[in-house]
C-alpha cells in the first residue's frame, strides 16, 4: 500500500496530468447532496458592515470595517444557523466546513450546503488537512463528499498545527507539507476545474515558508493586525480577522472575513470564478 501511495505522489509531483484514479467516480452528484444545480445571482449585499466582537482588536491602519464585502467561516460548532439573519446582516459569502482527513465528514455540512444555496450566499467547502493520512486519500475523501455543481465558489484546503488533535501530533517539515499541499491542490482542481484558495495561519505559513509556495490566492488568518504586517506584505484574497465576532443569525463566537477589494471587484472575482458545472 505504501509504495502504491508513494507512485501516486511521485507522479503528481512529476508534473502529470493525472494521479491514475478515477476521482469523478467516487464524487457524489448535485442531485444526491444538494438542490438542483443553479447558478448564483449576483447577491443583493450589506456593504461594508461592523459587526461586533467578542475580545475587540485595537486595529493600527487599515481596519476590517474598510472593506466593502464581508463573510463568514463555519462548521459544526456554530450549531444551526439563521442564514437569511446573517445575510441581511451583511454576510455577503460563507466557507463551509466539509471535511477533515480521510474519514470525517462535518455535522453541518449538507445542512449549511443546502441552506446557503438556498439564500443565494455564493459558498465553497473547505478541507481540514490531517497530517497522519496521506494526501491523495483526503483529496478522494474530499471529492466523494464535496458535490460538484454549478454556482460553486473555488474550495479551500485549510492547512494549520491542530494542537488539539488527540490522534495525530505529527508536524513534519516544511518540504513534506509543501509537497502534500501540491498533491491535494492539484487533484481538487482537476476534478472542479477551479483553482482552490488556500487558508492558512500566521505560524504555519512561518514555518512551512510558504511565501515561497506560489500560483494561488491567500486566506489569511490575522487577528491582531492587519495581513501585510504579520505575512510579510503576502498578497491575499481573503483575510479573516476575528474567532470572537457577533454575527446576527449565529450563536456564539463567528469567524468573519473580508474580501480584498471593493464590491465591483468582488461581484467581477465571482462572475469569474463561480463554476457552471
Amino acid at each position: 500500500m505504501r509504495a502504491l501511495i508513494a507512485a501516486l505522489l511521485a507522479a503528481t509531483l512529476a508534473g502529470c496530468s493525472s494521479t491514475g484514479l478515477d476521482l469523478a467516480a467516487i464524487a457524489p452528484t448535485a442531485a444526491n447532496a444538494s438542490p438542483a444545480s443553479m447558478a448564483i445571482d449576483a447577491p443583493v449585499m450589506v456593504t461594508h458592515p461592523r459587526f461586533g466582537d467578542r475580545k475587540p482588536t485595537e486595529w493600527k491602519g487599515k481596519t476590517p470595517w474598510a472593506y466593502a464585502v464581508h463573510g463568514t467561516d463555519v462548521s459544526k460548532y456554530q450549531s444551526e444557523i439563521d442564514w437569511p439573519k446573517a445575510k441581511s446582516a451583511g454576510i455577503s459569502f460563507a466557507f463551509i466546513k466539509a471535511t477533515e482527513g480521510g474519514d470525517r465528514v462535518d455535522d453541518r455540512f449538507h445542512q449549511n450546503w443546502a441552506a446557503t444555496r438556498a439564500n443565494g450566499i455564493p459558498r465553497s467547502a473547505y478541507h481540514f488537512y490531517y497530517f497522519c493520512r496521506p494526501a491523495i486519500e483526503q483529496a478522494q475523501w474530499f471529492i466523494r463528499n464535496v458535490p460538484k455543481e454549478a454556482g460553486t465558489l473555488p474550495h479551500v484546503l485549510d492547512m494549520e498545527w491542530n494542537h488539539l488533535s488527540p490522534s495525530c501530533k505529527l508536524r513534519p517539515n516544511w518540504q513534506v507539507v509543501q509537497r502534500e499541499m501540491k498533491v491535494f491542490l492539484d487533484a481538487i482542481e482537476r476534478h472542479y476545474g477551479q483553482r482552490p484558495i488556500i487558508y492558512t495561519s500566521v505560524d504555519f505559513y512561518e514555518d512551512n515558508r510558504l511565501a515561497n509556495f506560489k500560483g494561488y490566492d491567500w486566506w489569511l488568518r490575522s487577528v491582531a493586525a492587519h495581513p501585510h504586517d504579520r505575512y510579510e506584505g503576502e498578497n491575499f484574497l481573503f483575510w479573516q480577522y476575528t474567532g470572537t465576532g457577533i454575527v446576527p443569525g449565529k450563536t456564539g463566537d463567528a469567524d468573519i472575513n473580508v474580501f480584498n477589494g471593493s464590491v465591483r471587484q468582488w461581484r467581477d472575482w465571482v462572475a469569474r470564478n463561480t463554476s457552471t458545472s
